[in-house]
């Protein structure tokens, strides 16, 4: 039996919501060390931006993030502050 190379993917533009907020949530990886929390995080916040999702209060809260030196209230604060950058 043989494996086959895996799909390539393609990447966003740097001009993108989706790749602005996954930047967003990757800034924050001293808070959350792991990385299936952010992944979680960006696509929550990606669907709160296209209008979809709940705000980030509400995501932090429900989400059961493993957070690292930082209140769950702080990180809202930061991540909506952050996303008010690009909604400008």
């Amino acid at each position: 039996m043989t494996t086959l190379a895996s799909p390539g993917t393609n990447k966003f533009p740097d001009d993108s919501v989706e790749k602005q907020v996954y930047n967003i949530v990757d800034g924050l990886k001293e808070y959350l060390p792991i990385m299936n929390d952010r992944n979680r995080l960006g696509f929550c916040l990606y669907k709160y931006m296209k209008g979809e999702g709940d705000s980030p209060e509400v995501i932090v809260k429900t989400n059961k993030l493993i957070l690292e030196g930082i209140t769950p209230e702080e990180l809202a604060s930061k991540i909506s502050t952050e996303l008010d950058k690009i909604k400008k």
